[in-house]
């Protein structure tokens, strides 16, 4: 079978004093999804799963669409700061030299509600228990960064991490789960629906105009 995850596209930047900050999708980031969705249309998918968090949401409804299936909200694939009273996208923080980028860099950025192994454990559990739902299928998973780098690391035999690379906003990661337990990385990074639209694609990559 193969899994499709699935990054959400950019969403607002969003910092309160208390409460959880969960931010929506910016203009950018709608037009991202649209894109995205017109580009999985001519695929053929068995299911769509989603983090119920609002950006991975908003994305997944344009996708739910353009597949003609519904979706299905799964608690394990949320991300690691999903209680977090703040969101600023990583390419602001970068741009800025904030201090939380350095401290990301530096592997430093604490305050979370798990460890990174409680993390991974829970991603790579909740992603295998679907894989074993859905034998001899493909199914869609719209999540987040930390969760692609959670899953990823553990495809590759890497020590638990959910920020080893840099999943750009809509990137498609494709990995085929074998009966026997093997797990083959297919792509990483797939974002040809956003070259030549001139929206951001992430951190390291600039669209092309």
């Amino acid at each position: 079978m193969e899994v499709a995850l699935i990054r959400h596209a950019i969403p607002i930047r969003k910092e309160l004093v208390s409460g959880v900050a969960d931010p929506e999708l910016s203009v950018d980031g709608r037009a991202q999804a649209q894109l995205l969705a017109d580009y999985l249309s001519k695929e053929s998918f068995d299911a769509l799963y989603v983090s119920p968090m609002t950006r991975a949401q908003q994305t997944a409804e344009a996708v739910s669409i353009a597949l003609s299936l519904s979706m299905i909200t799964i608690d394990g694939v949320a991300e690691y700061d999903r209680n977090s009273n703040e969101y600023v996208p990583v390419e602001e923080l970068k741009a800025t030299n904030d201090p939380r980028w350095q401290q990301m860099v530096n592997g430093e950025w604490t305050g979370f509600e798990e460890t990174e192994e409680e993390f991974s454990r829970g991603v790579v559990g909740t992603i295998e228990s679907l894989i074993e739902r859905h034998e001899s299928q493909r199914i869609a998973i719209v999540c987040h960064g930390g969760v692609i780098n959670a899953y990823v690391s553990h495809c590759l035999g890497l020590p638990n991490n959910r920020g080893f690379f840099y999943p750009n906003y809509t990137s498609i990661h494709r990995i085929a789960a074998a009966r026997s337990g093997e797990r083959s990385i297919v792509t990483l990074n797939e974002t040809s629906h956003l070259r030549l639209s001139g929206l951001p694609m992430g951190l390291f990559q600039k669209s092309i105009n």
